[in-house]
């Protein structure tokens, strides 16, 4: 299959270079790479310029088409027309040798497969399951022979009945899922939602679709607001043998407060994408469960070093809800 990666990055030359140099050890190469910089100076064009890799093509974009949104559109917009699949990798992550070559084999391995993601090694928290040891079901999520231990935010979410039933990945009607990825057991899992720092889909997806112009800007959950829509064309999956790591590199990202509003609009806005019209009993548990993670985040304040940052973030979910009250963000077709 020919496939193209789509790099877009803002301002962290070190780690692009990082990433790139992983892209260089693979045994399955892609057939064009597009970097989209978003950059306000010239580092991570000196960067590239000093380096040489393959197939590569650097595009540094104007004010108007910088954010994640944009760039990625802006991508999509230069790919090659005998491009059959195309790749997403944020710009702090490390690949694994074989990442692109499984990445391949899912998509090969069913034509109705239109979204594959990967899985980040560095956040894996499962463990396998012992025989002869019981595990609290408010604290221990089971899965196919392995356990995952939940935070206490998903331990409250047990306790009151919050809980997603349906796997990992998956959107339930009142749209928080687990948000525990997959143990590494070599097995591929159909999901709703793939995560924008590792995901692909079919050429013919963005024939029909782009990526929203509600979240220009930052983006949060942009991603989870495409790989709903792509589910029209068929199906996404996660496989865990496409291996890499994630580095969350802290530049770029917005202060603590537009971040914490955006979690709850945004979050609100992908909701209404994957269930237009919710039941009442998915509405009061969605507006409970946003209460119960914000004042969570405000009880960091006393439990972290990094009391501010706590702080602004529970204030700005809290706006964030409260104006939702009186301003819905409208669903953009």
């Amino acid at each position: 299959m020919n496939f193209t990666l789509i790099i877009c990055t803002y301002m962290r030359p070190i780690p692009l270079l990082n990433l790139l140099n992983s892209v260089k050890m693979q045994e399955l190469y892609p057939n064009e790479i597009l970097i989209i910089d978003g950059s306000t100076d010239d580092e991570t064009a000196a960067i590239i310029a000093q380096n040489t890799f393959q197939n590569l093509t650097y595009f540094q974009v104007s004010e108007a088409d910088r954010g994640l949104t944009k760039q990625r559109n802006f991508g999509i917009s230069k790919v090659s027309n005998d491009t059959e699949v195309i790749c997403f990798l944020d710009d702090d992550t490390i690949l694994e040798p074989t990442y692109f070559e499984e990445i391949v084999n899912a998509f090969q391995s069913d034509n109705g497969i239109v979204g594959v993601a990967g899985v980040a090694i560095n956040e894996m928290r499962w463990i396998e399951k012992k025989s002869d040891k019981k595990y609290n079901k408010y604290k221990f999520y089971e899965f196919e022979g392995y356990v995952y231990p939940e935070g206490l935010r998903n331990i409250i979410r047990n306790i009151l009945r919050l809980q997603s039933n349906l796997g990992p990945g998956r959107m339930p009607e009142f749209s928080n899922g687990r948000t525990c990825g997959f143990p590494l057991n070599d097995k591929m899992y159909e999901v709703d939602l793939l995560i924008g720092m590792s995901f692909s889909f079919r050429k013919v997806v963005f024939d029909n679709i782009k990526f929203s112009h509600y979240f220009e800007g930052y983006g949060l959950y942009e991603d989870a607001d495409f790989s709903i829509r792509a589910q029209q064309f068929g199906k996404n999956v996660i496989t865990t043998k496409a291996k890499l790591s994630h580095y969350h590199d802290p530049s770029g990202r917005p202060n603590k407060y537009q971040y914490g509003k955006m979690v709850v609009r945004n979050g609100w806005y992908v909701w209404r994408v994957k269930y237009p019209k919710p039941s009442f009993t998915a509405k009061l548990k969605w507006n409970t469960i946003i209460l119960l993670l914000s004042f969570i985040r405000f009880n960091n304040i006393f439990t972290t070093t990094k009391r501010k940052e706590a702080f602004t973030e529970f204030f700005g979910r809290i706006s964030g809800w409260l104006s939702l009250f009186f301003s819905k963000p409208k669903i953009l077709k």
